[in-house]
């Protein structure tokens, strides 16, 4: 996905400069900026706006369903929760 300025791919030492470079030219300060950061953003706000765990799990490429779960801030929402979304469901009359 990044690649380097001859077009090789980015080992992870340039990809974690180049995000340093990035985010001080855009006033962005973090005492520990890495380029895991961007994937843990990637999944949680997927996972936020309600984009389903297995099609998070498909777009991060995470082989076991419990590695995405991680990422899951909201996962002891009861408004999330299977039982009451069928309450819901029901209660509807649909």
């Amino acid at each position: 996905m990044l690649r380097s300025t001859v077009g090789t791919r980015m080992d992870r030492h340039a990809a974690t400069r180049r995000l340093k470079h990035l985010a001080a030219t855009a006033g962005v300060r973090m005492p520990r900026m890495h380029p895991h950061m961007l994937r843990h953003t990637f999944v949680t706000t997927m996972l936020d706006a309600g984009v389903s765990l297995r099609d998070v799990q498909i777009a991060a490429r995470h082989a076991d369903p419990r590695t995405t779960m991680r990422y899951d801030r909201a996962g002891n929402n009861l408004d999330r929760h299977p039982t009451y979304i069928l309450a819901a469901y029901m209660a509807s009359g649909t």
